[in-house]
């Protein structure tokens, strides 16, 4: 069964589940951004922003952009006239505030401030990207699925550069936040925030799917050599380019996968050394990784990941 033809089922399946209860005429939103992009985010095409929109995410889409659907109006096949291709395993999704929905477009509501985003990109790798940094300061600031979490910054040593350079990005959003060691704030009540070496923070939940590659974390890089080096992976899953010391990795992961309707993710500061957690902290501002689903920062270079060969201009 094809991807498309899945995801075309569980959209029945879950209009059928609310058979009866209505949708009615949706919950004001203001406030909301709407952003559309190409091959994960190195491609941008149009941005919309409107205070006053209402209803749901395909109708915010609807709103500002020419639309194409599928399957009853349920399934995005084209936005302004950028299509996907299930023969080349291309097709839209959509993240809000960084978070992958738990439901198609249609059937997820708006909430003031929210931050959508849609990217057409391969999923030959993974179909199932929980959650992307090219949102920052979301979803701290507005949080998933209209509610807020508390954020808890989980350093291996709280007294480090790096650890107070995150501290303070945060705080300059008002973004209250309490600090812990790593796994303090592991769980689906918090959203956590894990500051420290590779090595160090490894057999964290979090840190751990990023090991298995993007199919288990939607994080195209991974650790190899107890830490000590980077796998730069492209959009086919394969290695690109592996980077040594002073490479750091600015990722959001979650355990209970994209579709999740608990889905709360922890980010990953990260590196192969001291030198590259550093470089990351340096790297969490809302310039440095806007677009990005996951960012490698290595010798003053900043390369999005999946790796692109010859990375487009920001």
């Amino acid at each position: 069964m094809s991807r498309r033809v899945r995801t075309a089922v569980a959209a029945v399946a879950v209009a059928l589940g609310c058979a009866g209860c209505g949708f009615g005429p949706g919950v004001a939103a203001k406030g909301v951004d709407v952003r559309v992009t190409e091959n994960f985010g190195t491609q941008k095409l149009a941005d919309a922003h409107d205070s006053k929109v209402t209803g749901t995410v395909m109708q915010a889409l609807q709103r500002s952009f020419k639309v194409g659907t599928a399957y009853g109006g349920g399934f995005v096949e084209s936005i302004n006239g950028h299509a996907g291709s299930e023969s080349d395993e291309v097709d839209w999704f959509y993240y809000v505030n960084g978070v992958q929905a738990a439901k198609g477009a249609a059937g997820t509501q708006l909430h003031k401030g929210d931050h959508v985003w849609w990217d057409l990109h391969d999923y030959k790798a993974t179909d199932s990207i929980p959650a992307v940094v090219g949102s920052f300061p979301e979803p701290f600031t507005n949080g998933v699925g209209g509610q807020r979490y508390p954020t808890i910054v989980e350093c291996v040593n709280g007294k480090s550069t790096p650890c107070q350079t995150v501290t303070k990005e945060l705080e300059s959003f008002k973004i209250p936040i309490s600090q812990g060691g790593v796994g303090y704030g592991s769980g689906n009540d918090s959203l956590g925030v894990v500051v420290g070496p590779w090595k160090q923070i490894d057999g964290e939940l979090a840190a751990e799917l990023v090991k298995f590659g993007p199919g288990a974390s939607g994080v195209y890089a991974r650790f190899v050599d107890d830490g000590t080096k980077l796998e730069l992976l492209n959009a086919d899953g394969k290695v690109a380019q592996t980077l040594g010391s002073d490479t750091g990795l600015v990722a959001a992961v979650n355990g209970n996968g994209a579709g999740n309707s608990n889905a709360v993710p922890t980010w990953l500061i990260t590196g192969t050394d001291a030198a590259g957690v550093a470089a990351a902290a340096k790297a969490l501002t809302p310039s440095t990784l806007a677009d990005r689903f996951a960012l490698v920062v290595h010798g003053g270079t900043d390369d999005p990941v999946p790796y692109q060969s010859h990375p487009p201009s920001p």
